[in-house]
């Protein structure tokens, strides 16, 4: 199963539309801050969309948080601020961990993340919108799911 993993579109969804396009997905989760275009980003995919709740999703309706088995992987999505994940991502880890996961997949700091230590991997795709890394590309992960192995890799514009 191919998975698009993005998060802080903004409203600024062209980027996105160019990735499905390119990536074709079985299924595509958004860590937060569709920011009122979450129906948008779900009519433009041909397959099922994820989208949970952002700190800037103001008077949406989405879920604050999911919990999605991706194959033999037991899957947390949320947006993070709620963790301190712009200090970095510790205290989610130890949340995932508590939550008995095997993949936390979360946004807000738009850097890209994939971090495979400990017990729980980490990932976060950046911002394919407002990039904030080094060098600021857009940013997105590409997760590869079969039986019981999983494999990501960042991708850029």
């Amino acid at each position: 199963m191919k998975v698009l993993i993005v998060s802080d579109t903004h409203r600024k969804n062209e980027n996105y539309f160019k990735v499905l396009e390119l990536q074709k997905p079985d299924l595509v989760i958004h860590c937060g801050d569709a920011e009122g275009s979450e129906h948008v980003l779900s009519k433009a995919a041909d397959c099922p969309v994820q989208i949970v709740l952002g700190n800037n999703d103001f008077f949406s309706c989405l879920p604050r948080e999911l919990e999605l088995q991706i194959g033999a992987f037991k899957t947390w999505v949320i947006h993070g601020h709620n963790y301190g994940v712009s200090m970095g991502n510790e205290m989610i880890k130890r949340e995932a961990v508590l939550k008995g996961v095997d993949i936390v997949m979360y946004g807000h700091t738009h850097k890209p993340v994939i971090d495979k230590s400990g017990s729980v991997i980490a990932v976060n795709p950046g911002s394919i919108s407002y990039p904030r890394q080094t060098g600021r590309r857009p940013s997105y992960i590409i997760m590869e799911a079969e039986e019981k192995e999983v494999e990501f890799r960042i991708e850029y514009l």
